[in-house]
């Protein structure tokens, strides 16, 4: 398909790039979770479209659900502190879930939902991620399975963007120029 870039930005990786990778992340991890069912959780925005043909491309038994992290600040007099809420109703005790991410930055909030998620008794918790931007992580965290390493500084495309912005649509990854 021959989408045309929009005005502004340049293509970092096509189309044809993604779906293939994704395919091969599909087969490394069917392989790795062979006789076992997969509870896929999407961390949404950023991981949506991503996940839908991320599960497609997998041969083993797949549950899906989505959470979306919400933040709160804490105002003064208090020290500033940053909280990382969110819900699912999903029950995950004793299950292998996959934890499906479009970009991992800093790694703050998917270190915190990895820990949460095996603190609530789950079998396994492993990491999967299109884009995993190494050089911005602030915590030590290594994805198990990772689409592409990036450095630019905004993407958008393949589900990424700015909720204010068009640009999720794009079948491509694509930088501000």
């Amino acid at each position: 398909m021959n989408v045309p870039l929009h005005a502004g930005l340049r293509q970092v990786i096509s189309g044809d790039q993604i779906q293939k990778r994704v395919r091969e992340l599909g087969r490394q991890i069917s392989d790795d979770y062979r006789g076992q069912t997969v509870v896929a959780l999407g961390i949404l925005e950023n991981g949506f479209l991503f996940m839908a043909d991320l599960v497609r491309a997998l041969d083993v038994p797949v549950i899906c659900a989505f959470i979306k992290p919400s933040y709160k600040q804490s105002q003064p007099p208090h020290a500033p502190v940053l909280e990382i809420l969110f819900s699912h109703e999903l029950a995950i005790a004793g299950k292998h879930v996959l934890l499906v991410e479009g970009l991992v930055h800093s790694g703050v909030t998917t270190e915190f939902l990895m820990n949460d998620l095996r603190g609530r008794g789950a079998a396994s918790v492993k990491l999967v991620t299109l884009l995993d931007r190494q050089s911005a992580r602030r915590v030590p965290l290594q994805p198990d399975y990772f689409g592409f390493l990036v450095d630019d500084a905004f993407l958008c495309g393949y589900g990424l963007g700015n909720p204010e912005q068009t640009g999720r649509n794009l079948p491509y990854l694509a930088a501000t120029t």
